[in-house]
């Protein structure tokens, strides 16, 4: 079988010593195609992000950079627009056949907590490669807010996968064909399946959300506790347009209604860089169910968050700005998402993430 692990892989994964811990892991820490990977008990400062580098151990080379630590088992702010480096409390030995792939959770994403894992040895971020034996490492830049953050919290997750099982674009038609992966909006197919941002509000409601440039720390343990009017400027949409601030940070929303099969995964990658100098997407994992009607779902929608570069850029009603690439799963998992499990964004539109009151 090739496929993304399902579940019961991963927790098979934990049992046999591949994936070890330093403290047992917790319920719900387990997803149905991933893993949340939780921070130690220290936040190392750093002058700037950094790769470990072939044949490098992180450990060697962050004395190069280091400016101070904070102790985060009683809590600790990690400021924004700094650098950390957090050791996680997990750790893989990998078995031959397997690779991972990492990513900010979506609350994470919908804070602009830029959150990305580094293994020993790595050239890339969050990718970690076959056979990898060693500790892994989450580097946080807070962009738009200041948080406290502590010991055992779960910014980011990673997911595992055997061999190649990425969708070709004529059995992503297919699957369309028999599952209906879009609604709202034509199936835009080309290396993935393309999602379009909704600028189209009715009676002045909104479209969106813009980050406030000087607010107060938000603590990650608080959920449902925040006025979103004390972190946020509410957007509205003339004519479908919107114009994009340079290194503003913004909560927007696809217009289609996306839907992933229990015995598929998707990842949310860019879209080509030609289309404008902006980023739509800081986590990018789907679940299988997410949507799904039999896990209470009947589609839902993919909130986007995005980062504008260089120059003010015009984004209108319907155009395409990323892709989904789906996958498939080694195993249905034992349970997928919004089917009896905590899952914050089944079925959701416009939405902050769980910190903020509706």
């Amino acid at each position: 079988m090739t496929g993304v692990l399902a579940s019961q892989q991963i927790a098979a994964l934990y049992e046999s010593g591949a994936i070890t811990s330093d403290l047992p892991l917790v319920e719900g820490q387990i997803q149905p195609a991933s893993l949340d990977l939780r921070l130690g008990h220290e936040a190392i400062r750093v002058r700037a992000s950094f790769l470990a580098g072939a044949g490098r151990r992180l450990s060697d080379r962050i004395a190069e950079f280091e400016m101070h630590r904070v102790d985060l088992r009683q809590g600790a702010v990690l400021e924004k627009g700094c650098v950390y480096v957090v050791p996680l409390l997990e750790r893989l030995d990998l078995p031959p056949g397997l690779t991972a792939v990492a990513n900010a959770k979506s609350s994470t994403g919908r804070l602009d907590l830029l959150t990305r894992t580094i293994t020993d040895g790595g050239t890339e971020f969050d990718r970690v490669a076959e056979g990898y034996r060693g500790p892994l490492y989450a580097e946080i830049c807070p962009r738009s807010f200041s948080v406290l953050a502590r010991t055992g919290m779960r910014l980011n997750q990673i997911r595992f996968r055997r061999g190649q099982s990425i969708l070709t674009d004529a059995e992503l038609s297919a699957l369309h064909a028999s599952e209906t992966l879009v609604s709202g909006g034509p199936a835009v197919i080309g290396q993935g399946l393309g999602f379009s941002v909704d600028l189209h509000a009715q009676d002045g409601a909104l479209v969106g959300w813009r980050a406030k440039p000087h607010t107060g720390v938000i603590d990650l343990d608080r959920l449902g506790r925040y006025d979103p009017a004390e972190f946020w400027d509410p957007l509205t949409a003339a004519q479908g347009q919107l114009i994009l601030d340079p290194d503003a940070f913004y909560i927007l929303v696809s217009r289609e209604a996306v839907h992933i099969p229990p015995d598929y995964a998707a990842e949310m990658a860019p879209y080509l860089a030609m289309v404008g100098e902006f980023r739509v997407h800081y986590a990018g994992f789907f679940d299988p169910g997410f949507g799904h009607s039999a896990a209470g779902g009947t589609g839902s929608r993919g909130v986007l968050e995005v980062r504008c570069h260089e120059a003010p850029f015009v984004l209108e009603h319907g155009q395409i700005v990323g892709r989904l690439v789906y996958e498939r799963m080694d195993e249905r998992p034992a349970q997928i998402y919004g089917a009896g499990i905590a899952s914050n964004y089944q079925g959701q539109g416009l939405k902050l993430s769980k910190h903020f009151r509706d």
